[in-house]
């Protein structure tokens, strides 16, 4: 039996679980537009320890998810992952955020495809088959009415996340079904994938981990007032 401490912060959901291999101890996840988790993944950390009554140092690895999606999201949940293992010499796990957010549904003999929001028309999206192995690698790519046409001439493919929004009025292909009420990666979906991780000692190097952006962060300076002519 281990305890683990597992976050996840790539889109404006803040969420936090900790769970004894499968047993939740502790849930809790709060999305705010604003990316309220430099306010509230450390209240959450520290609720979780009270409420479940451990320390630090019961915990034998931090599981996080680590992209793609918001730069700022990712920044402040891996931060924190790094901290918590240095500071308590544990393990430090990762895993894709699309991964996290295909397990999010049940299915059996079709295909699901994750969707996260990167802005216009674009997504971050990859492939899996119902028994969440992934079949196609991560893209950020931009959403046509010929997108993924290759699985959803084969059958039914399901849409999840906030990247699903904006392909409903693009793809309308009959075999394309859409879930309006899953929207982000949500920890309590990461435990089975941290636990054949730890099967297969499946972990991270601290010290040079880096959150997984797929594009490269571009920053946008702000656009110059006209000066104020003066009379």
């Amino acid at each position: 039996m281990a305890i683990r401490l597992y976050l996840e912060t790539s889109t404006t959901n803040c969420s936090v679980c900790l769970a004894n291999d499968e047993e939740i101890l502790y849930f809790k996840e709060e999305n705010n537009k604003n990316y309220s988790h430099s306010e509230k993944l450390h209240v959450f950390i520290k609720e979780a320890y009270e409420i479940a009554q451990i320390k630090p140092e019961d915990v034998s690895a931090v599981v996080v998810g680590k992209g793609p999606g918001s730069y700022t999201g990712l920044r402040i949940g891996v931060s924190t992952a790094k901290g918590l293992c240095f500071a308590s010499d544990i393990d430090l796990m990762a895993i894709e955020s699309l991964a996290i957010l295909a397990r999010s549904i049940k299915i059996q003999g079709e295909t699901i495809i994750p969707l996260l929001d990167a802005r216009r028309m674009e997504v971050y999206a990859a492939v899996f088959n119902d028994n969440y192995t992934q079949i196609r690698e991560t893209k950020a790519e931009i959403i046509s009415e010929t997108s993924f046409e290759d699985y959803l001439s084969k059958g039914k493919v399901h849409f999840v996340g906030n990247g699903a929004e904006k392909c409903k009025g693009v793809i309308t292909h009959e075999n394309a079904v859409f879930y309006d009420e899953i929207y982000f990666p949500s920890t309590q979906h990461m435990i089975p994938i941290a636990l054949d991780k730890h099967k297969k000692n499946d972990i991270e190097d601290v010290a040079y981990f880096e959150p997984y952006y797929l594009k490269d962060f571009v920053v946008t300076k702000p656009k110059k007032k006209n000066p104020v002519s003066k009379k």
